[in-house]
């Protein structure tokens, strides 16, 4: 601090950041954003990967009066953060998937009694009842959004849960939203912004370029990327990530680096999280060189040294790129980023978009079960579902059918009311007659009712709401409280499934004949835009312009140099990528004689005409969950055209007269 003059705002501030964190100043943007948070403006927090987002909202956190509440897109993160938190003593806990017994019911109660002071969920955790229920019964300072270009339709891990976020923040009256990303292009920046009232101002960009990223993209033919690799690798020093696109990727590279003396151990989501947990533990811990991974691995990595970050495989978009780079080089040392580029992977990564995207008839039996389903009446009805089983119904898969369900809300025809446990199971943990007599009359007879309804087996007994509620004097919400209750004293273990979501139809919207067509068009537009994203990287990798001037005006940076001076294209190497060879097509009678297979066994299995879609499907060996009901995976012809493009898949298919 510089002249005879001291804030004490900030003197405090200082004093804190050393106390708790170590730290003797804050890094570029902190400042600003805790600032104006501690004024009670919300705000958006642009920094480049590994570049301090997170002390934002943990600093902020210990100075507001009540709880910090944390949206988290991932367990690995949160654990992570928590971690660290407990490391300098901050009081925080997560509720998530992972917590056994008592332990949800033990942060609850914590959080009740003011012994945590920032409580980390994934954005799903909103629709449990109980977690409902209980975050609407305590005080919420501010609500911060991890990973928040999750929000924007016009981002790249586009979330559809997280656009109830706005509505959710006016629901609990949190007064303080703290939005935080690495990459938001401008149109992602500001969306997210208007989304949540944040004002221009209130944006906090601290710059994207990152000095000491060495950046190369290298054309190499997939024949000799392991040597090649394998070589690279060898003249590294540290640790370091090579990211692959598919698991069993993961895998093969892994192996061919282990049998080249290389420290090297896959990593990807098919691995039980036991093993997960082992190996990023053992790579944080130096005793793995490199973690083959797929995109499963890095989200709140932070291990400060990372060397280097090779791309095996074409990431899935720029933004993709950015954050996976960004792991390097924390330290502020020289790093190196290098991707083995070539088209082969180009038809992959595409096919995971076209997989996404609902049939038009999916769609349908969807606006169809609203119809029918739902208890209609001229001003409207109600509507539930369980999410597992109408994706299995209506064969779309589970997050293109929350986004479907997201945009029938933005239309006006579906309202979220709440989402309920179906099943509720009770163990006793005391004699029935223990622990009615520990309460008044009218409780007992509350509680008498409750386990009346109540059909015990040997240890654990099942709730019947419906017999319960015919006593219209008692009220659901009552009664979950009571069972929380009870648990929370140790009376009883509470099980809770089937996550069943209500909604108010608005049955004039329903009915709008043009419906189904425009959510369709909704999807293949979405559809456009992806693969549009996939040209925009690919482009990219082949530009004649620094690498890293270019990365940066894709995020809205206009202060990196025109010249790094540090890729491959200030070196005077540009890329042009290209296929390493052409991949054979099937014979052609080998086609039809698998798409007759294929139309014969599925027929006998479904109601519905097999579709264009269906067909391409099959071939490129994609999983649906119509095929995964149904065991297509085991017919002869499933993925032999894998490694095509989808709609020249289409084409070959049309040619053929097959579809």
């Amino acid at each position: 601090m510089n002249g005879n003059t001291v804030n004490p705002k900030k003197q405090a501030l200082a004093v804190s950041l050393k106390n708790t964190f170590g730290f003797d100043s804050f890094r570029h943007g902190q400042e600003q954003t805790i600032s104006q948070l501690l004024n009670g403006q919300s705000s958006l927090a642009i920094f480049p990967t590994g570049s301090g987002k997170s002390l934002c909202y943990q600093f902020t956190a210990l100075h507001l009066p009540h709880l910090t509440l944390v949206v988290s897109p991932l367990l690995a993160l949160m654990k992570d953060q928590l971690a660290f938190l407990a490391s300098i003593g901050i009081a925080a806990a997560s509720i998530d998937s992972t917590l056994k017994g008592n332990q949800t019911q033990e942060v609850m109660t914590a959080v009740r009694h003011g012994e945590i002071k920032i409580l980390m969920v994934s954005v799903e955790r909103f629709k449990n009842e109980r977690f409902r229920q209980f975050i609407q019964s305590v005080s919420v300072s501010m609500l911060v959004v991890d990973e928040a270009h999750c929000i924007s339709e016009w981002g790249h891990n586009f979330r559809p849960d997280y656009l109830k976020l706005p509505n959710i923040t006016v629901e609990l009256n949190i007064p303080l939203t703290l939005l935080l990303t690495a990459t938001a292009t401008k149109k992602v920046k500001l969306d997210m912004a208007k989304k949540f009232a944040i004002s221009e101002a209130n944006i906090v960009q601290t710059g994207f370029y990152r000095s000491n990223l060495d950046l190369s993209v290298v054309p190499v033919a997939s024949a000799d990327k392991s040597a090649y690799l394998t070589q690279q690798i060898k003249q590294q020093s540290g640790t370091g990530i090579v990211y692959v696109t598919l698991q069993h990727s993961a895998e093969k590279v892994a192996a061919y680096l282990q049998k080249s003396g290389i420290n090297a151990s896959a990593y990807h989501a098919g691995f039980d999280s036991d093993i997960r947990s082992k190996i990023q533990t053992d790579f944080m811990a130096g005793k793995i060189q490199v973690i083959v991974a797929t995109i499963a691995f890095g989200m709140g990595i932070d291990k400060s040294d990372i060397r280097f970050v090779f791309h095996y495989d074409l990431p899935k978009s720029i933004e993709n790129y950015s954050q996976e780079i960004g792991r390097a080089g924390r330290d502020g040392n020289l790093s190196h980023c290098i991707t083995l580029a070539n088209l082969d992977g180009v038809n992959i990564v595409e096919n995971f978009v076209y997989g996404d995207t609902p049939e038009l008839s999916g769609i349908e039996y969807v606006v169809d079960n609203i119809k029918t389903d739902s208890q209609l009446t001229q001003y409207g009805g109600k509507w539930e579902l369980q999410l597992l089983q109408l994706s299995n119904a209506s064969n779309i898969k589970q997050l293109p059918l929350k986004t479907l369900l997201v945009q029938l809300e933005l239309l006006g025809i579906l309202e979220a009311t709440h989402a309920y446990f179906a099943d509720f199971k009770i163990k006793l943990l005391q004699p029935k007659e223990q622990i009615l007599a520990g309460f008044n009359e009218q409780r007992k007879q509350f509680l008498a009712a409750i386990f009346k309804a109540t059909q015990f087996k040997k240890v654990w007994g099942s709730l019947s709401f419906d017999d319960l509620l015919k006593d219209k004097s008692i009220d659901r919400n009552r009664v979950i409280t009571a069972l929380e209750y009870l648990q929370e004293q140790q009376m009883i273990v509470l099980e809770t499934s089937r996550m069943t979501d209500v909604f108010n139809v608005n049955s004039k919207e329903l009915n709008d004949f043009a419906l189904t067509e425009n959510l369709y068009r909704y999807f293949v537009e979405k559809e456009e835009k992806e693969i549009n994203r996939i040209a925009a990287l690919v482009a990219f990798f082949q530009i004649d312009t620094c690498l890293s001037y270019n990365l940066a005006r894709y995020f809205d940076d206009g202060n990196a140099p025109q010249r790094c001076g540090h890729c491959s294209v200030c070196r005077g190497k540009t890329a042009i990528l290209e296929h390493s060879s052409k991949a054979p097509w099937p014979a052609d009678e080998d086609l039809i004689r698998h798409a007759e297979n294929f139309k014969q066994n599925l027929s006998t299995k479904i109601t519905q005409p097999i579709s264009v879609e269906m067909y391409c499907r099959f071939f490129v060996g994609m999983t649906v969950p119509l095929f995964s009901r149904n065991k297509v995976k085991k017919l002869a012809g499933f993925a032999s055209c894998e490694q095509q493009r989808y709609q020249e898949i289409k084409e070959k298919l049309s040619m053929l007269q097959v579809i």
